[in-house]
């Protein structure tokens, strides 16, 4: 049953956003990750002397609002819809508010995927780069190759000659660059199924909100 915490749609990002969403989840999660770590480490260095309780306050605010801007990201490039998760936090009471907020899952689920988000970004990157680099390098080869250095060679062992000795690797470089475009898109939706599963609601807040509010979100106005 579909709810409004989910369109209940599979991931089908576009290959352009795709591509740029995965090449900036490296310095997203580096970002992410060191500010993670940093604040996290300093907090609970200095907590017992209660000038840490200020920087780990800062550390849940700060994912809550990355993690919204992550929303805002994977909607954007990936073109899938991520439920805000968090539990509704009192009007009044500072000590209730901060409560509600430890005590809600999301948010710790928050911190998890940046510190996740910087392995994962890493992979991303270099399979992308890797991929579509070769691709285009080679699928362009009959365009440059006269200006390459007479000792250049290609895979280590074929030095292009002729024009027409580059059309094979030419080719090739069209055989990646297919591959590129399968791999960057499956890539993205893989991605996009991790953001839904970590930063979209848990699977408490979506059976009560199937049983509370079965309207499919797509009838929603």
């Amino acid at each position: 049953m579909t709810s409004a915490y989910s369109d209940g749609s599979d991931p089908h990002p576009p290959v352009g956003g795709s591509l740029v969403f995965l090449l900036l989840s490296l310095p997203v999660g580096i970002a992410g990750f060191v500010s993670v770590v940093t604040l996290a480490t300093l907090g609970l260095a200095t907590v017992i002397v209660w000038a840490g309780l200020p920087v780990l306050a800062l550390l849940i605010l700060g994912a809550r609002v990355a993690a919204r801007l992550e929303r805002v990201r994977v909607h954007g490039l990936l073109s899938v819809y991520v439920a805000t998760p968090y539990r509704p936090i009192p009007a009044a009471g500072l000590r209730a508010r901060w409560r509600a907020r430890l005590a809600d899952a999301a948010t710790w689920r928050d911190l998890a995927y940046f510190v996740l988000l910087f392995p994962i970004g890493i992979a991303e990157f270099v399979v992308v780069v890797t991929l579509w680099s070769a691709g285009i390098g080679l699928a362009a080869l009959p365009v440059y190759f006269q200006s390459l250095p007479p000792d250049a060679h290609v895979f280590g062992y074929f030095s292009p000659g002729t024009f027409v000795e580059t059309l094979p690797w030419a080719a090739l470089g069209v055989l990646v660059i297919a591959v590129s475009i399968a791999a960057t898109r499956s890539m993205g939706i893989l991605h996009a199924r991790y953001a839904r599963a970590v930063l979209g609601p848990g699977r408490r807040a979506r059976l009560l909100a199937e049983k509370h509010d079965p309207t499919p979100l797509s009838t929603v106005a």
